[in-house]
């Protein structure tokens, strides 16, 4: 059974359509991540799901209850930002305490799960301080201990890592995840970075102009991407693209190839080509190379690169790897 359903749901701002009407759902418990390119609508539809906009068109269902015309307040969900949205004067007890006391709840069960959850949060021994004298993650755990208070029948999470330096973003990433698990709560996660989604996802959603260009696990995107924009858009380095005769040898229009599933040879293989560029990244390489009639290609390799730049190599797909598409970039299965 879903926990959250969209039927038909369309967003339209001054006669342009931005999200066009779409089906989803989501079940009790899942992690569903929504990534896409800045503009593809991702946070409008959290957005719409939270009551924060108002739907165009279509039915948002929450536990089997129409709430399209529900006040957000009224929809029983939480939401953590992008930016903390803390009360600067207010104690992160007073700060946690502030929407259970607006919801009139008992001084006594306030503290108890004040208590409860910084104990999840790791927050017990901050409680009396400000929001001035925490860190970032601090911070952001104190945005996201507000949410859980309430006991919502959903997280939803806009970007909250965005204004966090690269080291604390992996933390966090890994407190989130950690708290999806003991929790057992439904989060939808919105995000532009792939990286985050493919960690953190059950599932994933891949939205483009507000359109759902496909939806499943990370292994299924990225194994089994639906059309060229979610082969591109899932995977770091991304698919190699290559077009033209070298494509339609191979049965396609287009061909696409991951950077792992490239092999190097001294002597011999599909296409020849010239070392423009290496990347060392301790555990794995990024090697560039430049290939007559091909183009451009990335091979991604465990280790230091075995090649330098300058070195006359050959390129091959290793079997069972190469990604298929027709002219409107549709996978070809």
């Amino acid at each position: 059974m879903a926990q959250i359903k969209l039927d038909g749901v369309s967003k339209v701002f001054d006669k342009t359509t931005v999200i066009p009407p779409l089906d989803l759902e989501i079940g009790k418990g899942e992690f569903v991540v929504f990534v896409g390119p800045s503009g593809s609508g991702k946070s409008t539809l959290l957005r719409l799901i939270a009551g924060l906009e108002q739907t165009s068109g279509g039915r948002i269902s929450i536990k089997d209850s129409d709430v399209t015309a529900t006040p957000c307040g009224d929809r029983g969900l939480a939401m953590v930002f992008q930016s903390y949205a803390l009360y600067p004067h207010m104690t992160v007890r007073q700060n946690m305490a502030f929407p259970l006391e607006m919801a009139g709840e008992p001084k006594a069960s306030i503290e108890r799960r004040i208590e409860e959850t910084a104990a999840v949060l790791d927050l017990t021994r901050f409680l009396e301080r400000r929001p001035a004298q925490l860190s970032g993650g601090q911070r952001q755990r104190v945005a996201i201990g507000r949410a859980i208070v309430r006991n919502p029948t959903a997280f939803l999470f806009d970007e909250p890592l965005s204004n966090l330096d690269a080291a604390l973003r992996g933390s966090m990433r890994l407190e989130i995840m950690k708290l999806h698990q003991q929790l057992g709560a439904t989060m939808i996660y919105v995000t532009h970075d792939q990286v985050e989604a493919m960690t953190m996802a059950d599932r994933i959603v891949v939205l483009n102009h507000g359109r759902i260009e496909q939806v499943g696990t990370p292994q299924e995107l990225y194994e089994r991407p639906a059309n060229l924009f979610v082969a591109e858009f899932i995977g770091a380095p991304k698919m190699n693209r290559i077009e033209g005769q070298a494509a339609a040898v191979l049965g396609g229009a287009v061909i696409g190839i991951r950077p792992e599933h490239l092999k190097i040879s001294d002597t011999q293989g599909s296409w020849r080509g010239t070392v423009e560029l290496t990347e060392n990244l301790g555990a794995e390489s990024h090697v560039h190379v430049l290939c007559e009639g091909v183009g451009a290609l990335v091979v991604r390799m465990a280790g230091a690169p075995s090649v330098k730049v300058g070195d006359a190599i050959w390129l091959s797909p290793a079997d069972g790897h190469i990604h298929k598409f027709d002219q409107g970039g549709m996978a070809l299965r």
